[in-house]
This record gives structure tokens, C-alpha cells and sequence, in this order.
């Protein structure tokens, strides 16, 4: 069997040639070439492989004696692998790899808001992964990277390059979390498949994202705004001037308790985000002028150090279109400001302007006062690479106003 040759003087029919213990490849000789297959004992019976075509007439799509002993190995270790599996629990399917993760963010989620909430990636899964039946029944043990490549390729192409990334990202870490936990009853190579078929550069080639130009807004805009929000309602203004003072992300305010507003020194102590993995619980203080510590005292006064510092009212319906205050608690979502802020905005003639752009205008001004890079990713809680990567047009712009200052005259006056 070892040799074409060889092979070419056995009988038409089937031969076996052991391999291993209760394992034997074997050789279907037929009128013209042949083929083969592995066969091993699975309790007092054989389970068989088809394993390809011998090389007995072409060199190309075929297997020589080596390859098919190799294939043979191959294809036993994952059927074995596949019948241990089966038997030491449910079957691991990409389903369940989803729906374990999304139950894990969801209740990370609720803890941390002390409420029943959807985690934004149970969203994402349930609408870009869920609808996808075929790929949510692929068993883990015979995921490969053509199946992803096949799910990636069915999203959506009027999705932006970023939100395919977060996509990406929440599907991956659905995979790894469950590839980490099961690992014994998986294939080794199943981490490597996961990376390499779900690698962010394989979504193509839009180029990376940068903060937009008409996000960063100049001083008398953002007075204007803050200004028109507290018009609207004070507990918004209150809001949005601490926004744009201290460039925090609203997920990190809502958090803030009356103690971290340290009036004395003038500084506000802003929970640290609970973005990226391993992130350490902590605070950033972060200084802000009189004009805004002076709102503040006035919402705190007299309040408990436990309880939150930002508060809106709750209404309640009365009537047809009738509405009326109910009672006060803290900022739930940004979706809450949505509607004010909007409003707002378009008074203002405003297009298309998001309050995360008072965020964007906070980086801009700290690189355009010459901070160094460092320290305006510490005091907006974020990094270095992220400043580099969103706001290099105006690290370059600080940088080029810094060193215009090192410039000395270098000719005499006579010449």
C-alpha cells in the first residue's frame, strides 16, 4: 500500500493496514485508481472515514501513502475529539457561545447600573449574528475560517467600517470566552481559526476614523449651547456645562456621588469608565473654574454624600398629551438628552452636531494649549494611542505652534 506500484499489484477491493491500536488505514482499490479511508474502534465497533483519492494515475487534488497516513491521524484525533466532547456535556455550537456571552454582558451590565438592562453587545449579536441560523448551528470543534469569512461577508455593506469592527469584536469575544472555558473539549487550533477569521483588516480597507472637524467646537459656541440647555431645563444645563468643563464621557458623570464634588479644591473626582479589559475601578480628578464649581455646590447643597449629582425630573402621564413632575432621580442614558439636545442644536443651526462632540472640543483645547499628550489622555481618562490615532491633525497643529517658539534668529543683522 505504501507504494503506487505496490498498490498496482493488490486485488480490486478493500485492504486494511494498521496504524495504531485499533486504528487501520485503509486502501479501495478500484477498476481505475483508488481511494482512501480510516476506520478505528469505537467500542466493539468501527467507525470509517473517507479520507480522499489515491495518487495512483494523477499527482494533483490526490494523496500519496504519507498524506493519507497523516490525514488518517488527523481525522481520528477530531473524531475522537468530537465523541469525548459529546459526552461531557451539550454540544458547543456558536449558538451557545452567543447566548452564554450575552447572558455575561447583560448581567455585568445590570449590576452595574442596578437595574435590568440589554448590554449593547446582546444588541449587536441578537441583530447582526442571530438571524444567521446556518452559522449559529456550526459546532465549535468544526468552526472554520470559511464559516466566519462566509458570516462576515453577509453583514450588511451599508455598515460603517467601525460598527463591523465592534461586531467583529463582540462575536470574538463570545467565541474566545467560551474556547477558554471548554478548551479540553476543543481543538487546539480553534483559538488561532477564531483570530485569524475574524481579523478587523479582513472588513476591508476603509481608512481609520478620525474625530470630524465640525465635532470640535470653539468657545463661544459651546457658552452659546450650555446657555440654550439651561433654558430648557436647569438639571440639563447643569449637565452639559460639566460635559463640555470636564470632557468626561456621560457613562462617568451619571456615576459621580455628591462626595466626589470636592469644592474646596475645586475639582471634580470622575469615576474612571468601565472601557477596555482588566479596566482598574479608580477616579480622574479633574480641576474646573468657579463658574462651574458654583452650580454644583448649589445642586448638592444639602444633600447626601451617597447620592448622585446629576438628577432629572420623572414625569408622569395625566391626561391626553398632558404631562406633569413626578419625582427627581439620577440620568439613566444619554438617549435622555437626546431630544433636548437636539432641539437645541437645531435652534442654534447647528448640523449634526452629537454631545460627544463636547468631549472631542475638550481633547482639541488641551492639545491646543500646549498640554503634553500624556496628560490630556489621563485627565480624559483614555490613551495615548487613542489621542494619537483620533486627534493627530491637531497634535501636529499644537506641536508645530510649540516648536515655532524654539525658533531664534540664526543670520546678524548686517547680513
Amino acid at each position: 500500500m505504501t507504494t503506487r506500484s505496490a498498490r498496482a499489484s493488490l486485488k480490486n477491493g478493500l485492504h486494511w493496514r494498521g496504524i495504531d491500536t485499533g486504528v487501520h488505514l485503509g486502501y479501495r482499490k478500484a477498476r481505475y485508481g483508488g481511494s482512501w479511508l480510516v476506520r478505528f474502534s469505537v467500542g466493539k465497533s468501527y467507525q470509517r472515514i473517507e479520507l480522499g483519492t489515491a495518487d495512483d494515475v494523477f499527482d494533483v487534488g490526490t494523496l500519496s501513502y504519507s498524506e493519507a497516513l497523516k490525514a488518517a491521524k488527523a481525522g481520528v484525533t477530531a473524531a475522537r475529539r468530537k465523541i469525548v466532547s459529546d459526552a461531557s456535556g451539550p454540544v458547543l455550537t456558536v449558538r451557545c457561545a452567543v447566548e452564554h456571552y450575552v447572558a455575561a454582558r447583560d448581567a455585568r451590565d445590570s449590576q452595574n447600573e442596578g437595574r435590568a438592562v440589554r448590554s449593547d453587545g446582546s444588541i449587536k449579536l441578537n441583530r447582526h449574528v442571530a438571524n444567521s441560523e446556518h452559522f449559529l448551528s456550526i459546532r465549535l470543534d468544526e468552526l472554520t475560517e470559511d464559516d466566519l469569512e462566509a458570516w462576515r461577508n453577509s453583514l450588511d455593506p451599508k455598515l460603517k467600517g467601525t460598527t463591523k469592527r465592534r461586531i467583529l469584536n463582540d462575536l470574538k469575544a463570545a467565541l474566545n470566552a467560551t474556547y477558554r472555558k471548554e478548551r479540553r473539549r476543543l481543538p487546539a487550533e480553534l483559538g488561532e481559526i477564531i483570530r485569524m477569521g475574524l481579523c478587523a483588516q479582513a472588513i476591508g480597507t476603509e481608512p481609520v476614523e478620525v474625530a470630524r472637524e465640525n465635532q470640535i467646537l470653539d468657545e463661544d459656541t459651546i457658552r452659546t449651547i450650555i446657555r440654550r440647555c439651561y433654558v430648557v431645563d436647569e438639571d440639563f444645563g447643569l449637565l452639559v456645562l460639566v460635559l463640555a468643563a470636564s470632557g468626561a464621557r456621560f457613562c462617568q458623570l451619571k456615576r459621580m456621588k455628591v462626595r466626589d464634588v470636592q469644592s474646596a479644591l475645586r475639582r471634580l473626582m470622575v469615576p474612571n469608565s468601565r472601557k477596555g479589559r482588566n479596566k482598574v475601578a479608580g477616579y480622574t480628578p479633574i480641576r474646573v473654574g468657579p463658574d462651574v464649581m458654583a452650580p454644583l455646590q448649589q445642586a448638592i447643597a444639602g444633600r447626601k454624600p451617597d447620592e448622585a449629582v446629576f438628577l432629572r425630573w420623572r414625569h408622569v402621564q395625566t391626561g391626553p398629551a398632558t404631562w406633569q413632575r413626578d419625582s427627581r432621580g439620577p440620568w439613566k442614558t444619554p438617549s435622555e438628552m437626546t431630544r433636548w439636545w437636539n432641539g437645541v442644536c437645531e435652534e442654534l443651526g447647528l448640523t449634526n452636531i452629537v454631545p460627544y462632540a463636547l468631549r472631542h472640543s475638550s481633547i482639541v483645547r488641551g492639545i491646543a494649549a500646549g498640554l503634553p499628550v500624556r496628560l490630556v489622555a489621563a485627565v480624559h481618562d483614555t490613551s495615548v494611542a487613542m489621542i494619537e490615532k483620533h486627534y493627530s491633525r491637531w497634535i501636529v497643529d499644537g506641536l508645530e505652534e510649540l516648536a515655532a517658539t524654539a525658533i531664534v534668529p540664526l543670520m546678524s543683522e548686517a547680513a
